[in-house]
């Protein structure tokens, strides 16, 4: 997700209808994985120290996200990889995204199941199209669990890649809410410090709130984007 700041307003749209991506198919797995200390502490920079210091955080294995360490406050920090943006998105298959991403227990029990199930399909071999189809089916069969009220997290990792053109764009909050019009929140609209986007496939809409410092306390982007 992330990831799913490419979800955005016009930009969004604009790559959307980019045909010619680089990232045409899934990469060898070996090209998503990461060091796992060096995965820890990239998750871990998802969220304030105050935070992230006693979260569980997850790491990325062969066949899905395993718990690297055990956590006391109820919210997890893990590393998103490309796979968690929509299914149009040209960096779907993008081997270089690493996002870290800090969810708060709501979004930790009714969320972070998306990403997980995204994973093992995808990692247990399943084509771009098949992972949807048991998506679309495990949410029908009601498998997933239905998105909690106050599901939200923090990306205030500075070292995150979120995709090709953005790279880190702006440190920022996300809340996770039932699908419904961004306009209904005054997102996307002139002056508002809202960003919103519906993700009919994950059946919940997003919104961004971009915040002053990333996570080690340094100066987010001051441009406007």
């Amino acid at each position: 997700m992330l990831v799913l700041v490419v979800a955005l307003g016009a930009s969004w749209q604009v790559r959307a209808q980019d045909v010619k991506t680089a990232y045409p198919n899934m990469a060898p797995v070996e090209q998503y994985l990461m060091e796992r200390d060096a995965e820890i502490a990239l998750a871990r920079s998802g969220a304030m120290e105050s935070v992230s210091r006693d979260a569980e955080v997850m790491v990325l294995g062969r066949h899905g996200y395993e718990t690297a360490v055990k956590g006391k406050n109820g919210f997890v920090c893990m590393v998103e990889r490309s796979w968690t943006a929509e299914s149009d998105d040209p960096d779907f298959w993008n081997p270089k995204i690493r996002s870290a991403i800090c969810f708060n227990p709501a979004a930790a029990r009714t969320y972070l199941p998306l990403t997980i199930k995204k994973t093992e399909l995808v990692l247990s071999g399943r084509s771009k199209t098949q992972m949807l189809e048991s998506m679309k089916s495990a949410f029908d069969r009601k498998e997933l669990p239905p998105l909690e009220s106050g599901a939200m997290c923090y990306m205030l990792g500075k070292q995150s890649y979120l995709n090709d053109r953005d790279v880190h764009w702006h440190p920022h909050v996300m809340i996770f809410v039932p699908l419904t019009e961004p306009e209904t929140w005054g997102a996307n609209l002139p002056g508002s410090p809202v960003f919103g986007a519906g993700v009919a496939e994950d059946r919940l809409a997003i919104f961004l709130i971009p915040v002053a410092k990333w996570s080690d306390g340094t100066d987010g982007p001051s441009d406007n984007h």
